[in-house]
């Protein structure tokens, strides 16, 4: 079937809706439409079968389990169809039945399919619940009755047409229901442009005969991404066999996903339900390509008690030995969860992954999200970063980067990240009409040459100039040294400094009587500055003996935080075994590129314009030992910063000038 007559056919079912007006809000079209068109694909699906069904179910023994149950009567089906009805309806009879008994006949043809089935229609879609409003609005008859005139029957509509038909669909009603929209559907250029880069470079891989390849998506949604990258397989070669794996948390994403499955001929029980962080339901499971487009910065605070459970107990054994990201942003999750499924043979497993920036910087040196970066950095996982432009989804037009993984990279690649920016113009164009937040689309040619860019590995030629970039992975790592400054304070018993010590909790806790004698001793110690420590101790130290006061550790140091203030020309001030102190306050910390070394570094960086400063030896990283904990980040404004001179500011005088007169003319014409 041409995509004329899928698009045509889409036209059909979409009409349709139109019978829902005023009864349905725009946004709820898809709950009736989809599942109608679930239910008729299933029902021409099934109807040659029927008898057989039937039959078969009347001869299962007494007690029989429901496997065993499942099995025979999927067997009565015939093919590879993993589901059965034992309903005495088909669509035919339903409508040679009395009208006014269609919503009890469809709700006993519903609850009589085969429980994977059943499952979605009453626990997924809430279809029962739907088919109550169509029949208290008095619409229920008119909506069936459409469906019947479609022919959804598999020797009419291939397994792939249908997948075109139900993404015509999906796409159509997230359209207009941009609200939910970003939540259901990635746009479909992108999840081209992400598969297009997953098999640029596997020609070999996937050419010949008796090819399987198994395509997983962790946050599947309603099932686009896993049905682009099968029909991209099937076009490099149809005799490929492509199985398809995936876990949705959403209950209508998920009953969408399972029912594409079914309608489209695959193994409906491979799409899971649940949250895949907390409930893997392919666990052990390993995967040739995974791909996904996970939720951006949503918190996982209230599943967060077995995800740390399992990075605590399991460590590099589990999925998120590496580390956990800060609980505002669970994307890092989804990736390592991804990577835990790469396939340890000769293949190896790609990844691609949509993300937004946070990913990429976020957190500084010994944090969750960088050390899961250095964790894949060097693990010499990550091929390629691409930057796409912004205002490309439905329910965001924040920046997003689409991360390339694969534990098989080629020999060039080894030790090298690609990164793309392709969020220039050349690579997209304006809408004609905004959908919610997308103003955008990825042309065809422009995702073309995003592809070449990164099969070809460019780093600057070719027309790649300013847009591709290859760096070892080493670049995008760093060691966050200390860096101290001695401590320098001089020291008066003036009245102001004395009048500090009221707010310094160890003298707070003095009895009154303590505390004044404390303050008659300092006011008689007179207003000279001391510019050294050791010697205001001293004379602090006669001036409490003469009067007979003794003074425990925690007042002495209130006494000297109170009477002291920083002052550079002051003497240094030392521990007991002479070494300076450093001053807090002028800590600062040096981001020293993991290529160099420190002592260098500081010698050129730090040293000329601080002499007296050093770095504190002690803080040093918890996995290699050494001095300066290590971090890792991806900033693609530093490697693709392109400055863009001022305007002169005879154009800009010029531009105001302009405006004065105009607003000068609208003021006369409101005073008129």
């Amino acid at each position: 079937m041409a995509n004329t007559d899928i698009q045509n056919l889409g036209s059909f079912v979409w009409s349709i809706a139109e019978i829902l007006r005023g009864d349905f809000k725009q946004s709820e079209y898809g709950k009736v439409i989809l599942p109608f068109v679930v239910l008729r694909r299933l029902d021409c699906i099934l109807e040659d079968s029927k008898d057989a069904v039937l039959e078969a179910a009347k001869s299962l023994p007494d007690g029989v389990d429901e496997s065993t149950r499942d099995m025979m009567l999927f067997g009565a089906v015939g093919g590879n169809v993993k589901v059965y009805n034992l309903s005495r309806f088909t669509f035919t009879k339903l409508k040679g039945q009395d009208p006014g008994q269609l919503h009890q006949n469809l709700v006993d043809y519903i609850t009589k399919f085969s429980p994977n089935v059943r499952d979605i229609f009453l626990d997924k879609f809430l279809f029962t619940d739907q088919l109550k409003r169509l029949k208290d609005g008095g619409i229920l008859w008119n909506v069936f009755e459409r469906f019947t005139e479609i022919d959804l029957h598999p020797n009419t509509i291939s397994n792939i047409e249908m997948g075109y038909l139900f993404e015509e669909l999906i796409r159509r009603f997230s359209e207009i229901s941009n609200e939910t929209a970003g939540e259901h559907f990635t746009p479909r250029e992108v999840i081209r442009l992400i598969v297009d880069l997953l098999i640029a470079n596997d020609d070999t891989k996937l050419t010949g005969r008796g090819i399987i390849r198994q395509v997983y998506d962790p946050a599947c949604g309603t099932g686009g991404m896993l049905a682009l990258t099968e029909e991209a397989l099937k076009g490099f070669n149809d005799a490929i066999r492509v199985e398809l794996f995936g876990q949705e948390l959403n209950g209508e994403s998920f009953g969408i996903c399972k029912s594409d499955m079914l309608v489209t001929g695959h193994d409906p029980e491979q799409i899971a339900f649940g949250n895949t962080l907390t409930q893997d339901a392919h666990a052990g499971k390993k995967f040739h390509y995974m791909l996904s487009n996970p939720p951006y910065g949503v918190d996982w605070k209230k599943y967060q008690d077995p995800i740390k459970q399992e990075a605590e107990t399991q460590g590099f054994d589990g999925r998120f030995g590496a580390g956990t990201p800060r609980i505002s942003d669970g994307q890092l999750l989804f990736l390592q969860h991804m990577i835990a499924k790469m396939r340890d043979d000769e293949t190896g497993s790609r990844i691609g992954i949509v993300m937004n920036g946070s990913p990429l910087f976020t957190g500084g040196a010994g944090s969750g999200e960088s050390e899961i970066r250095r964790w894949m950095l060097e693990n010499d996982w990550v091929e390629a970063i691409v930057a796409l432009p912004t205002d490309l989804f439905y329910n965001t037009g924040i920046q997003t980067y689409v991360w390339l993984l694969t534990n098989r990279k080629p020999a060039a690649r080894k030790g090298k990240v690609q990164l793309i920016d392709a969020s220039g113009e050349r690579f997209w164009k304006a809408m004609r009409k905004s959908l919610g937040s997308k103003r955008r689309e990825i042309p065809d040619d422009a995702r073309h040459e995003i592809a070449r860019i990164y099969a070809e590995f460019l780093n600057g030629e070719s027309g790649a100039s300013e847009v591709s970039k290859i760096f070892d992975t080493a670049d995008f790592g760093y060691r966050e040294i200390r860096v101290e400054r001695p401590l320098k304070l001089n020291f008066q018993a003036s009245e102001e400094r004395i009048a500090r010590l009221a707010d310094e909790k160890a003298f707070q806790k003095l009895d009154e009587d303590d505390r004044e004698e404390i303050e008659v001793v300092l006011l008689g110690m007179g207003d000279q500055l001391f510019t050294n420590r050791d010697a205001f101790e001293k004379a602090l130290s006669k001036a409490l003996k003469a009067e007979g006061i003794k003074i425990g550790a925690p007042v002495k140091k209130a006494i000297l935080s109170a009477l002291s203030e920083r002052d550079e020309d002051a003497d240094i001030c030392t521990d007991a075994k002479g070494n300076p102190e450093p001053d807090t306050e002028l800590r600062d910390h040096e981001l020293v590129p993991l290529t160099e070394d420190w002592r260098a570094y500081m010698a050129r960086e730090v040293t000329p314009f601080v002499p007296d400063a050093w770095v504190d030896e002690s803080h040093k990283d918890a996995r290699d030992g050494e001095i300066g904990r290590v971090g890792y980040e991806i900033n693609f404004n530093r490697y693709f910063y392109r400055y863009v001179p001022p305007r002169p500011l005879e154009e800009i005088d010029a531009e105001l000038k302009t405006l004065e007169a105009e607003i000068a003319g609208l003021l006369k014409e409101v005073a008129a």
